[in-house]
């Protein structure tokens, strides 16, 4: 009887375990959501982009530009004023998905020097027509009114 018991409560804790470690890795691995509208195409997760023509990367998770400055990193939601005209939405983005991708900078300054100038040759999730990219914040289709409210037509309660 307690071999049966054992084995029972071995079986729920690997199938517990395995379930729990599978919802990690789906909620880990897909970040659509949290993408700019700027960025491109075909990736249901990414951790940064390098952007070659500047030097610079995009850390999506926590929606800041990483770029090397006074002789250290700095993470901020802008750019550095001399940047302040470059166009992302027409830039090249090198989709890096390794944690603190700016400690290899030199590494991916000569990987992908290949890349500076090649703006506008990616799509952009701003003008994806594919339903998934609907959840991006800055998509034309972007679905930001919820179930229910009066869509802006008018004014409703609460809106002034």
């Amino acid at each position: 009887m307690k071999k049966i018991i054992a084995a029972g409560i071995l079986f729920f804790l690997i199938t517990t375990s395995r379930y729990a470690d599978a919802q990690v890795r789906v909620n880990l691995n897909i970040n659509i959501g949290s993408q700019p509208a700027w960025g491109p195409v075909g990736y249901d997760y990414v951790e940064y982009y390098y952007m070659p023509d500047i030097e610079a990367y995009y850390y999506v998770p926590g929606q800041q530009f990483v770029f090397f400055s006074n002789g250290r990193w700095v993470f901020s939601a802008y750019l550095p004023a001399v940047y302040r005209d470059y166009n992302l939405y027409s830039a090249y983005k090198v989709i890096i998905n390794q944690p603190r991708a700016y400690q290899y900078y030199n590494t991916h300054k000569v990987k992908y020097a290949g890349f500076r100038g090649k703006g506008n040759t990616q799509i952009i999730i701003r003008n994806s027509n594919d339903p998934k990219y609907y959840v991006v914040k800055g998509h034309p289709k972007h679905a930001h009114k919820s179930p229910g409210r009066n869509n802006g037509k008018g004014r409703g309660r609460g809106q002034h």
